[in-house]
């Protein structure tokens, strides 16, 4: 097996702060019931991966909790951010870099309680009968060893089921099961969430927090990267890349999502460009016809046009005049 880091270092992209070096995580092979299983659930690094700030915010909380005197509640951080802005993958990494096993869980309005908690089946007994067995849900088997817990979606949620999480998240800190049995918040778990915003945009399925369960957590906005954190992101992701499509890609992105939280009903879009067209679509579009007399342009209209919703194509397409105009000339990536 290949070695790993048994500490890893956080930087705070701001400079404010000062570096936060921490232990990563050893899954203890003994006292779990699915270790090989949870150790194969440790995310890799991602190697283009550019924190804008919310890793090393993470790390400060994680600082913290390890240092913290026993008994005190922990903190549940959550990330609220539009489509597109990267917070699962936030958390991923964190993740990754702390060497947990990552469990996403999706709290869409089709998961019910018993789908996370879990609940009794009937099986073969073998002998022509059945019996009855406790089968784990998402949560409850995530809960049984080490793990970091990424609650997704939090706010399309329904209510039964944030009920049924309330002891989790709260000073008791556990789940209480039909069975009897009690699951403990482990010290080596850690609960994460991520929501899309409901005051500006409509997400289809999402909700208002019930203020009760809003509470259970630490909530900080992720918003859309600026230019010169786009531009790290390509230099990083592609590096040779010219910097003219560098620069062109960063600003129709940062243009585009102004326009997107406007206030200005004349001037706002409805669809925001999201950092998947900007790493992946974009310039996988700019590889598909780099040999065309105007790769950008090309691409712009292969792989982001037809993702957005028609009536932005006009407001697309003014931000486009502004910011570009007519590609460059020269091909999209040196030799």
């Amino acid at each position: 097996m290949p070695e790993h880091p048994t500490k890893v270092t956080f930087t705070d992209p701001a400079g404010k702060g000062r570096p936060i070096t921490l232990d990563t995580v050893a899954v203890p092979t003994s006292g779990v019931r699915d270790y090989e299983q949870r150790i194969n659930k440790i995310p890799e690094p991602d190697p283009h991966y550019v924190d804008v700030g919310m890793l090393y915010r993470f790390a400060q909380v994680e600082k913290i909790r390890r240092e913290q005197p026993e008994g005190t509640v922990p903190l549940h951080l959550a990330v609220r951010g539009h489509m597109g802005t990267g917070k699962d993958h936030d958390i991923e990494q964190f993740a990754a870099l702390l060497r947990l096993p990552y469990y996403r869980i999706p709290l869409t309005g089709e998961v019910r309680d018993i789908t996370l908690i879990g609940s009794v089946k009937l099986y073969g007994d073998g002998l022509g009968g059945t019996e009855s067995r406790w089968e784990d849900g998402d949560i409850t088997r995530a809960l049984r060893g080490t793990a970091l817990v990424n609650l997704s979606e939090l706010n399309a949620a329904g209510a039964e089921t944030l009920f049924a999480l309330h002891g989790l998240l709260d000073r008791y800190a556990a789940l209480d099961l039909p069975t009897g049995e009690t699951v403990p918040l482990r010290e080596d778990v850690r609960l994460f969430g991520t929501m899309n915003p409901t005051d500006l945009r409509d997400y289809a399925g999402t909700q208002t927090l019930n203020k009760a369960f809003a509470d259970r957590w630490v909530i900080w906005e992720k918003d859309f990267p600026d230019i010169t954190e786009i531009e790290a992101m390509l230099d990083r992701r592609y590096p040779s890349m010219r910097d003219v499509y560098v620069r062109h890609i960063s600003r129709l992105a940062t243009e585009i999502n102004r326009s997107f939280l406007s206030t200005d009903p004349g001037t706002r879009v409805e669809t925001p460009i999201s950092l998947r067209t900007v790493l992946d679509r974009l310039p996988v579009g700019l590889m598909v016809y780099r040999e065309w007399e105007d790769p950008l342009r090309t691409a712009w209209e292969a792989m982001v046009l037809h993702h957005i919703d028609p009536y932005d194509i006009d407001h697309y397409e003014t931000v486009w005049a502004a910011c570009v105009r007519k590609g460059p000339a020269e091909p999209p990536f040196g030799s």
